[in-house]
């Protein structure tokens, strides 16, 4: 879009936001026009006040708006305003949707049939599972998986759908060009041809906790409905619920063990009436009248073996380590010390044997073959 750098000057403003910016916009008609209104102008607007008049009238950072265009522009990193015909229209539709998104991958028109899934950052065993059990069927059906690349349940769900040749949206609470946590850098750039990364925050924004709540409206915003799998009385998770009951979203949850911490949140949201579910097929029939499209396209006898999850090909070095932990879970160090490898390759391997369903980690950087 012609007026791209007017965008991104308006999400520079940090005292402006998309409430703000939608009244301006609603006034003036675009962001180049918001910026050649003069303050008195500005301040009419309900809501403006002098104080944000002149942040905007006085904008000078340019020079940053132009290096991040050109950053942008080098690192394949594409920016999508509001107005922008790609911008996802699920998400346009909430009323405090991002100004714009940055976005590494593509984001496709039948993403908008996804489901969210979210969940304990330390979930047990049981949890990571279920998580990816469900996220792999629902991708084998051809539905989008939304996350938000945390550890725990936002990772194993984004794996799952990858194992499942699927695609999958992770939502991040830190800068598109930056991993966070670091532990999923890997992660990060095995699903980016399956799908996209996507973010609201400026290029160069330090990472802020308070920017992971935030973030939530928009892993919501992007779904049909939101799947909670283990969280705790006080988990970020039940923010994202809070966000998806606001936008009319369905809320499903898996119950939990009644003893675990980890799961008191989640058996809370089913006495409260989210609707209780124990597979993905509980999910698709829910909501198979919105989804009816994606479901006849599931029905073929190719799409069927898909859900069966056929056995993976594996490279020489896969099966070595694969091999060593049928045996029984190892730690990476132990892995390391027995195939004489570097950590890197070995941490490399053991990605690749996850995102194929063979492997899964454990609490303490454990592994364990999936099926030997």
């Amino acid at each position: 879009m012609s007026d791209l750098k007017y965008w991104l000057a308006l999400n520079l403003l940090p005292d402006i936001g998309p409430f703000y910016a939608r009244r301006l916009l609603s006034a003036f008609g675009s962001p180049e026009n918001i910026f050649q209104m003069p303050a008195g102008e500005l301040k009419k607007i309900e809501g403006i006040g002098e104080n944000r008049a002149k942040s905007i009238a006085g904008f000078r950072q340019w020079d940053i708006v132009d290096k991040e265009i050109s950053y942008a522009e080098k690192n394949n990193i594409k920016i999508l305003p509001f107005k922008d015909p790609l911008y996802p229209e699920r998400l346009r539709q909430i009323p405090d949707a991002p100004l714009l998104l940055y976005v590494k991958g593509d984001i496709k028109d039948d993403d908008k049939y996804a489901i969210a899934i979210v969940g304990s950052r330390t979930p047990t065993d049981y949890g990571l599972q279920v998580a990816e059990r469900i996220s792999y069927k629902l991708a084998a059906y051809g539905l989008t998986v939304v996350s938000g690349m945390a550890r725990g349940i936002d990772g194993a769900s984004h794996k799952g759908a990858l194992m499942a040749g699927g695609r999958t949206l992770a939502v991040l609470g830190s800068v598109i060009d930056v991993p966070y946590p670091l532990e999923n850098k890997g992660l990060m750039r095995a699903l980016v041809p399956s799908g996209a990364l996507i973010s609201e925050f400026p290029l160069g924004t330090k990472p802020n906790t308070g920017n992971f709540p935030k973030r939530n409206r928009i892993i919501s915003g992007l779904s049909l409905g939101v799947l909670v799998i283990e969280a705790g009385v006080d988990s970020g998770s039940l923010i994202t619920v809070g966000y998806a009951l606001e936008q009319g979203r369905e809320v499903f949850a898996v119950p939990g063990n009644i003893t675990s911490k980890t799961s008191k949140g989640t058996n809370d949201l089913i006495k409260k009436g989210a609707k209780l579910v124990e597979n993905a097929d509980e999910i698709i029939n829910e909501l198979a009248p919105q989804i009816k499209v994606i479901l006849k396209e599931a029905q073929g006898a190719e799409r069927q073996q898909n859900i069966s999850a056929p056995a993976p090909h594996m490279t020489e070095s896969e099966k070595k380590v694969y091999n060593i932990l049928c045996k029984g879970p190892k730690h990476i160090d132990a892995i390391t010390r027995e195939i004489n490898i570097p950590a890197s390759e070995a941490l490399s391997t053991l990605l690749s044997l996850e995102l194929k369903g063979a492997v899964r980690q454990m609490d303490g950087k454990n592994f364990l073959a999936a099926n030997c």
